[in-house]
């Protein structure tokens, strides 16, 4: 039997063993951290972990050039489309907003492709792969499990009207924001290997799409909302702990660093909490909303808003660093690797630009608009962008870019 079978068989026996009944409901109890067969961490997930912080600790080439470009995304939707993801395999696992998940070979053929939903925004989540399964929700309200080596589906539960959200893995635990046509929103804890629910707070209102961070250190679960709140409870107790009102949609996912959280808001705001109370420590004003993904790392916040522009803002204190204007939106993911930062615009590009000075050292055409995090392998950067004009007979791509 090969490893990949013998990893696939323990999974299974572990399935069945752990087949259990659903704990439901808006404050029911359940203990995250009880010991499980199931894996702790996530082998990957949206932002590269628990805290949102999207670094990459990896090189960017000097020059880059195009190996592949596989057709991906066909709708114009304006909230950001779904990452490229790095299995344990090799493969890419990405969810589009047709509604299909791929397993993609680095050269760019497709191993297997399950369609998950006929929702009209399909999916714009990114996956997080755990126990040999991928994770992955859709705008039908859905969340499914799929089985990493043939795409054939284990389980699909039914959480609310819509999920824009990726799940967060901890544990054997997923964590994962949903909207509901009230428009109103909850929270859910499922069970990794079953799909039930273990927990649900109804708490947020309007439609959240912002991806769950998980600070185990400092205690707290936290994400934003469309009512312009981020919301915090204990970890892992998951009582209700505070809210901050930022006065806009918060609709990217919240990164976490060093006990405080950066929060992008439709108020123009990029601002900085204190993840234990609450209690506001910065805040930085652009000259348009901000649903950017923050990157964090060694001490700077990376991010960019519809003025155009990326911020390097000081995580301490909020004070601007540089700011580098791309000519187009900026609604997609900021990765921070070793020396670069990585963002798509909607000027068509995706730009690498020198992480202490702003100053651009490449960028690249594309057809559509740059919405996905960029993830950066040992020897190629993957990305997807979204169709700019919804044109079925033209759309938004997935591309490999390797070293020129």
């Amino acid at each position: 039997m090969t490893e990949r079978g013998r990893t696939r068989r323990a999974f299974l026996g572990t399935l069945a063993a752990t087949m259990v009944g659903s704990v439901a409901g808006c404050q029911s109890q359940f203990d995250p951290l009880a010991s499980t067969a199931l894996d702790e961490h996530a082998a990957t997930q949206f932002r590269q972990g628990l805290l949102n912080q999207g670094y990459q600790d990896v090189s960017v080439p000097d020059a880059v050039e195009r190996a592949w470009e596989l057709p991906a995304n066909r709708g114009d939707h304006t909230a950001a489309k779904g990452s490229p993801a790095l299995a344990p395999t090799g493969d890419l696992i990405l969810a589009d907003d047709t509604g299909r998940v791929r397993a993609i070979e680095p050269d760019g053929e497709v191993q297997w492709a399950t369609t998950i939903t006929q929702a009209t925004r399909g999916s714009h989540g990114t996956p997080a792969i755990a126990n040999d399964t991928v994770y992955i929700g859709a705008y039908d309200g859905a969340l499914s499990a799929l089985d990493l080596e043939t795409g054939k589906r284990r389980w699909r539960t039914e959480l609310g009207d819509a999920i824009g959200a990726s799940p967060t893995y901890y544990n054997g635990s997923l964590y994962v924001a949903v909207e509901h046509a009230a428009p109103s929103g909850s929270v859910v804890a499922v069970n990794a290997a079953t799909g039930d629910v273990q927990w649900r707070d109804s708490r947020p209102t309007d439609h959240p799409h912002s991806t769950v961070a998980l600070d185990r250190e400092h205690g707290r679960l936290l994400f934003g909302s469309n009512d312009g709140y981020c919301y915090a409870w204990s970890f892992p107790g998951l009582e209700r702990v505070w809210r901050y009102d930022t006065g806009g949609d918060v609709k990217a996912p919240v990164a976490v660093a060093d006990g405080t959280a950066i929060v992008p808001s439709w108020a123009e705001t990029v601002t900085a909490v204190d993840v234990t109370d609450g209690s506001e420590q910065w805040t930085f004003e652009a000259d348009a909303d901000v649903m950017c993904a923050p990157a964090v790392h060694d001490g700077t916040v990376y991010v960019g808003s519809h003025d155009d522009r990326v911020y390097a803002l000081d995580l301490e204190s909020g004070e601007e660093q540089w700011r580098y204007d791309t000519g187009g939106w900026i609604i997609g993911s900021v990765v921070a690797t070793r020396d670069h930062v990585l963002v798509g615009s909607y000027d068509g590009r995706l730009y690498a630009l020198e992480r202490d000075t702003g100053a651009v050292a490449w960028t690249t055409d594309n057809r559509g608009h740059v919405t996905s995090a960029p993830l950066v392998t040992a020897d190629a950067i993957y990305y997807a962008e979204r169709a700019a004009e919804g044109d079925p007979n033209r759309p938004g791509m997935c591309y490999r870019l390797v070293p020129a």
